[in-house]
């Protein structure tokens, strides 16, 4: 498996990534009905082509398995594909994004503890909630920020 920084969103790549992103969401965030989840898809392609930095990471068949999104130190968007949770990509993405990036922040549905968690794990703390997520939608957000302690250096 590589990681690569992706400057050409053709087409077929956002397709693919598109997959990865609806796999990901109906296994994480149960709380979203399918015509919710059909709906967000509709610009999940227009945020993958937008987002200033975008990671991936490849199969061995050289096939998308998870990415992330970046804008300036915030993390926009972080999903791995069904098939290929457990493995340590989100948590390898994060390094990267961390180490390269340096991120810094990121905002998660209240209702996804799993993530709430691993992001926790990962040195994040919640700093502020919101209880509509940026749609305006009944979905609480949690603001997190990376502790500094954890990365010594970073704020």
């Amino acid at each position: 498996m590589k990681t690569i920084s992706i400057e050409d969103r053709n087409p077929i790549l956002v397709e693919q990534l598109v997959k990865v992103w609806k796999g990901s969401v109906k296994e994480t965030h149960t709380f979203l009905s399918d015509e919710e989840i059909n709906h967000i898809q509709e610009y999940v392609p227009q945020a993958l082509r937008e987002v200033p930095h975008l990671m991936i990471i490849e199969d061995d068949h050289g096939f998308p398995c998870a990415f992330m999104g970046i804008h300036e130190q915030k993390l926009e968007m972080l999903f791995v594909s069904p098939e290929a949770r457990g493995r340590g990509l989100g948590k390898k993405l994060i390094e990267t994004g961390i180490r390269e990036y340096s991120v810094n922040e990121l905002g998660v549905n209240e209702q996804n503890p799993q993530a709430k968690a691993f992001y926790e794990h990962m040195g994040f703390h919640v700093y502020r909630r919101a209880e509509t997520d940026e749609q305006g939608k009944p979905y609480p957000v949690l603001y997190m920020r990376l502790s500094p302690s954890v990365y010594p250096g970073r704020d």
